[in-house]
């Protein structure tokens, strides 16, 4: 009954403030001169080949298609760049059938993303642990992804992250802690054959 009657009073109080005295931040967006974004070459530091390159592809066609900033090559007047690293992959088993044999996997990808203003060579915003997830059932199931499936929705769902990131501010997405993925044996490049 006390709750129910704090309750009420807090949402008496709020009405009667009109809600003007409720904390609200301010979005941070993009500095005006920023105009033309460049994408650098993805950074790999994992021991998977090659996954730089389709999510490099991805990310441009992900700027492209929100076509919110033009998108140029670095010398050709940027004012900022989107610089990602590839830093963590793991693709693990988390559900077996009576055999042992895997039939679910959970596909992790982390990224270290920084957009530069290039005219000031400083950091916009960084997220230094964005994470990236699919759960996915295997391929012999109906219904299931391969590997590299799999891959790509990840490279698409991060892609939209690091624009919305871009276009959007501050507190549309956000990265993992990163103390909490670098020091964690757990989180180590793993990658089951395909």
């Amino acid at each position: 009954m006390k709750k129910c009657a704090c309750l009420l009073m807090l949402c008496s109080v709020l009405a009667a403030c009109g809600g003007e005295n409720i904390y609200t931040p301010q979005a941070q967006i993009m500095p005006q001169h920023i105009k033309k974004v460049a994408i650098r070459p993805i950074l790999n530091r994992t021991e998977v080949f090659a996954l730089e390159d389709k999510f490099y592809n991805e990310l441009y066609d992900t700027f492209l298609r929100n076509g919110t900033y033009q998108i140029v090559t670095e010398n050709n007047g940027a004012e900022g760049v989107v610089v990602t690293t590839i830093s963590r992959y793991l693709n693990v088993p988390v559900q077996y059938d009576s055999q042992l044999i895997p039939t679910v996997y959970k596909m992790d990808i982390w990224l270290d993303v920084v957009l530069m203003d290039k005219t000031t060579n400083t950091p916009v915003w960084r997220e230094p642990a964005f994470l990236g997830t699919q759960i996915y059932a295997a391929s012999t199931l109906p219904g299931g992804l391969t590997e590299q499936q799999a891959r790509d929705r990840v490279f698409e769902k991060l892609s939209k992250d690091i624009v919305k990131r871009t276009v959007d501010g501050f507190g549309s997405v956000y990265s993992e802690n990163k103390k909490k993925v670098m020091n964690n044996p757990e989180y180590t490049t793993i990658t089951e054959p395909s």
